[in-house]
């Protein structure tokens, strides 16, 4: 076999052992945010149509999606954004529903990056939530409580929300009738905080001078909640000054909930997703230039599937949130438990009876055939890099007595238990 086979393509890898492990409490951790807000699951396919993640959509751009063909000459991606797939289905399950509709997943995601970093990979684990059919404010504290909640039940304590609100950057787009190349370019200057490109482009553009200073503030635009009050002095455009107010608004409610240490403003905070209309928001945390979480409010997607309902949802890059931790020296905490049985060639009747035993009352079990040449330390390691607590020798001993030499790498010790012992983990 080559061995350029036992490689992976660049910017996907293998997960595996311990980080494996860790990986999973991670998203059972929260998981459980989700849970315990009432969000319900629901899983996408990860080959979708092309036109659910179009140009028209606001998803990523078509050269960063891998695309492949179905035998009728569809266009099919991999799913690049869990937004759309879950905008689709819901318009397609969800259309008559009356009230709101709470979705959470777990799924990865395919970018086809022509450069990446590390942070940046081309398939990435996704976690999220949308809420469907609630454009009110509860709906946008309620996300942001849960993306805190999050942040804190992976073991995060140092970590800031960073929000904004596109409906201030549309509405001063609006006044200066700027649209097309030009906002897309004015819109990645700002996003990037590239002051003097923001300044060059607005200079070539025939808008007003009071348009043009707000926009060019746009990207200093950020810090905690005094940058309202800077936003609303900067303006009266009523669009712009009504999403300053919905902003307050949320921030008086955080803030009357303990949630406020952990906020932070940026009205330069814009977003490559053009479907997002209203509040945004991104997660960042020591360890990593990239966001953990990111997310905000995209009123108009569900109608472009035939289905009007206001939405807000997040993800959270699981990946990413485990490389902030292990950079950060956050131990990510997992259940050593079980036996590793190890059984004399002779002895394998015996080493089914007593697994099966050992299962049945809820105990893993790995059995594995005593080979002469390997060590108890080599056991040991086995068992360690198995999650397993001890490793259990079933030996001639075992028929005279009942009784097993047990190794426990948690305290140390050797010993020789029966089977009540092993089961209840007394050594």
């Amino acid at each position: 076999m080559k061995k350029d086979l036992l490689h992976t393509p660049e910017g996907v890898r293998d997960i595996y052992s311990t980080e494996c492990a860790e990986k999973k409490i991670i998203e059972n951790r929260l998981h459980d945010v989700l849970m315990s807000y009432g969000y319900n699951d629901i899983q996408t396919p990860s080959i979708e149509f092309f036109d659910v993640f179009n140009k028209e959509r606001g998803s990523v751009p078509s050269n960063e999606m891998f695309k492949l063909f179905d035998r009728y000459g569809n266009t099919l991606v991999l799913r690049p954004d869990m937004t759309p797939s879950i905008a689709r289905a819901s318009a397609k399950y969800f259309e008559d529903h009356i009230l709101p509709i709470k979705l959470c997943y777990l799924g990865n995601t395919f970018i086809n990056v022509s450069k990446y970093y590390q942070g940046r990979l081309k398939e990435n684990t996704m976690l999220g939530a949308e809420l469907i059919n609630d454009n009110s404010l509860d709906a946008d504290y309620e996300i942001i409580a849960i993306v805190i909640d999050c942040m804190k039940n992976a073991g995060l304590t140092e970590f800031q929300v960073e929000i904004g609100n596109v409906a201030f950057f549309n509405g001063l787009l609006h006044e200066a009738g700027i649209t097309g190349d030009s906002a897309e370019e004015l819109l990645r200057l700002i996003k990037e905080k590239n002051y003097f490109g923001v300044e060059e482009l607005l200079d070539s553009l025939c808008i007003s001078k009071k348009v043009a200073d707000t926009l060019l503030e746009l990207p200093q635009l950020f810090g905690n909640a005094e940058v309202l009050d800077k936003a609303r002095e900067l303006t009266d455009n009523t669009e712009c000054l009504e999403a300053v107010e919905r902003l307050q608004a949320l921030y008086n409610l955080l803030k009357s909930n303990d949630y406020d240490k952990y906020i932070s403003f940026d009205l330069g905070d814009l977003s490559e997703h053009a479907y997002y209309t209203g509040i945004i928001f991104h997660a960042y945390t020591f360890g990593t230039g990239e966001p953990v979480a990111n997310g905000g409010r995209y009123d108009k997607l569900l109608g472009q599937f035939g289905c009007d309902k206001a939405s807000i949802g997040f993800s959270i890059t699981i990946d990413r949130l485990i490389a902030a931790m292990d950079r950060q020296n956050i131990n990510i905490s997992h259940d050593v438990n079980g036996t590793l049985l190890v059984y004399d060639e002779d002895k394998l009747s015996d080493a089914l009876s007593v697994a099966k035993s050992l299962r049945n009352i809820g105990n893993n079990v790995c059995m594995i055939r005593y080979n002469s040449l390997k060590t108890d330390e080599q056991y040991l390691e086995y068992a360690r890099e198995s999650s397993l607590a001890n490793v259990a020798f079933l030996d001639e001993q075992y028929r005279k007595d009942s009784t097993f030499k047990v190794l426990n790498f948690k305290s140390s010790t050797s010993k020789r238990v029966d089977l009540k012992s092993l089961e209840g983990g007394t050594f």
